[in-house]
């Protein structure tokens, strides 16, 4: 019974030793690059476990840039996996770019890798063209007419410019500056209209991809539509606003004018009651001047007189009974 427990034992050590020993020597993926004519290193693929570094992301890129006629070694694609780049997909572009006869570097390729962008779809772009629509780009001519217009822009990948070159977004932006500054350029409309290719002439001449990851091929316009009168809005809009401020300025005047009425009015009324009251203190200074024998009755009733004529006259005056001209000398 002993030696049957201890035959188990064994076994299961053996076992164990064995997948250990399998895990940390990949022996397939040794025999695999031994057949396909690539030098590596049993102990080179035991480091990389060491390292944490899958053998089979290494090797296998390797054999295939060894079948392309590549120069890479292990060195660098395991430097390039520890820097956080996929080195399958740099493999895959120096692949392609050495088939398109593109001139693309390792170190290149790895730079552009960790940079974000995908250094394979940026050889792929090289060979053949990507096409970016623009959105609806709206713009105003001199005479106030709102044109949409819609462009078709064919890029190509710029290898040299991906490290540290503007993005679609930059590109799109630009020609939509172009499309706006022409078209607010033309005297009218009907010239856009009867003449699209122009803002495209327009716009390459201008080297919009400078410093981009892109070089533009061709600037298509695909659509132009006429949108609002702009002008007759912004008139309108002027006319509308003048009319306010004119409407405020008249309701400005006019309060003034009722303030003065009422100020006036009110001066008119204490003028009134000074009257009044000096006319109250008429007889008080008639009777003192009696008093004291400053007026004389006769004085007195010769001043009522006069002013009985003097009422009586202004009286007959307003009536346009006596005609205040002299009459003529009878001859």
């Amino acid at each position: 019974m002993g030696t049957v427990i201890g035959s188990v034992f064994i076994l299961v050590v053996a076992i164990f030793a064995l997948s250990i020993f399998f895990h940390f020597v990949p022996i397939g993926l040794w025999i695999s690059a031994i057949a396909a004519g690539v030098r590596v290193g049993i102990f080179t693929l035991i480091g990389m476990r060491l390292r944490r570094v899958p053998p089979a992301q290494i090797v296998m890129p390797l054999i295939k840039a060894n079948k392309a006629g590549l120069d890479v070694s292990v060195n660098q694609l395991e430097a390039h996996y520890l820097a956080g780049g996929n080195v399958d997909r740099v493999i895959d572009a120096l692949v392609a770019a050495h088939r398109a006869q593109i001139p693309l570097s390792f170190e290149r390729s790895c730079a552009i890798d960790l940079a974000g962008r995908n250094v394979l779809e940026a050889v792929q772009m090289s060979v053949n063209p990507k096409v970016i629509e623009t959105p609806i780009v709206s713009a105003v001519a001199k005479n106030g007419i709102e044109l949409k217009v819609k462009a078709r822009v064919t890029v190509r990948a710029n290898i040299d410019r991906l490290v540290g070159g503007a993005g679609e977004a930059t590109i799109i932006a630009r020609v939509g500056e172009g499309i706006v500054t022409n078209v607010g350029s033309a005297d009218h409309h009907t010239e856009v209209l009867e003449n699209p290719d122009h803002i495209s002439r327009t716009i390459l001449e201008k080297g919009l991809d400078a410093g981009t990851a892109f070089e533009i091929l061709s600037i298509d316009i695909a659509d132009v539509d006429v949108g609002r009168n702009i002008g007759a809005e912004l008139m309108t809009n002027q006319a509308e606003a003048d009319k306010r401020i004119a409407q405020a300025k008249a309701e400005e005047r006019r309060a003034m004018a009722v303030a003065k009425e009422q100020e006036m009015k009110a001066y008119t009324q204490e003028m009134q009651a000074k009257v009044v009251e000096a006319q109250a203190d008429v007889p008080r200074a008639l009777s003192v001047a009696l008093k004291e024998g400053k007026l004389g009755v006769m004085d007195y009733y010769n001043m009522n007189n006069v002013l009985a004529d003097t009422q009586m006259r202004e009286t007959i005056s307003k009536a346009g009974i006596i005609d205040t001209k002299p009459e003529e000398p009878k001859k």
